[in-house]
């Protein structure tokens, strides 16, 4: 029994040490995967949509607001290509969109070691739509901006006194409502609403510093 206390005690004292501490700043460069997974629920015409996968740079904001809690903002946006599958109308190239999705989390920091510090979060994000460009049967296409709950899950591995590399994966519930009017030369120029479920995966790597 006291062999155990004194592992304990050794344990705590070591994860007390290694903690990070109120005030602490981070800032991370990252790579990021965008992989939506994607459905919708189309009027009229029915079917489903596509949306592409891409890749784009990001920025992480990390500051600690107590031990090993942190509030996380990272800024990024992205370009997706568009369209409506196996719709009455088969399938519709519904153009270009470019999504600008602020994402706000709080996280909790585990100090395993001196080098590795995985954590989890959730948040929130808000997803802008923006520089829509439409496909070349449709007349406009718009998006509702929205706000959608976020989850994540990453590592820190330190790998000098102020640089470390960064794993980092994000689950985001994100909807919105697409209204597609078509050109008179298509279906008379008609108007569908889509209740479109994106749904993102986003996976990251990428390097960070202690500041």
């Amino acid at each position: 029994m006291r062999k155990i206390l004194t592992l304990f005690l050794l344990v705590g004292l070591a994860t007390n040490s290694f903690a990070q501490q109120k005030g602490d700043f981070r800032m991370r460069l990252r790579a990021t995967a965008v992989i939506p997974q994607e459905s919708a629920t189309i009027s009229t015409i029915n079917g489903n949509v596509d949306i592409s996968n891409t890749i784009i740079p990001e920025l992480d904001f990390t500051y600690f607001l107590a031990k090993n809690f942190s509030a996380n903002l990272i800024l990024g946006t992205t370009k997706h290509e568009v369209s409506a599958v196996n719709t009455a109308l088969g399938n519709v190239d519904l153009g270009k969109v470019w999504l600008l999705p602020p994402t706000l989390t709080l996280a909790y920091h585990l100090p395993v070691s001196k080098q590795v510090q995985p954590y989890v979060g959730a948040g929130v994000n808000y997803t802008i739509f923006y520089g829509v460009k439409d496909g070349p049967a449709i007349a406009k296409t718009t998006y509702k901006n929205t706000f959608a709950p976020a989850a994540q899950l990453g590592v820190d591995f330190d790998i000098s006194k102020k640089l470390f590399l960064n794993f980092d994966v994000k689950k985001l519930w994100l909807s919105t409502d697409a209204t597609v009017t078509t050109l008179p030369s298509v279906a008379g120029g008609a108007t569908v609403v889509a209740d479109t479920k994106i749904n993102p995966w986003l996976c990251s790597f990428g390097i960070g510093i202690k500041l």
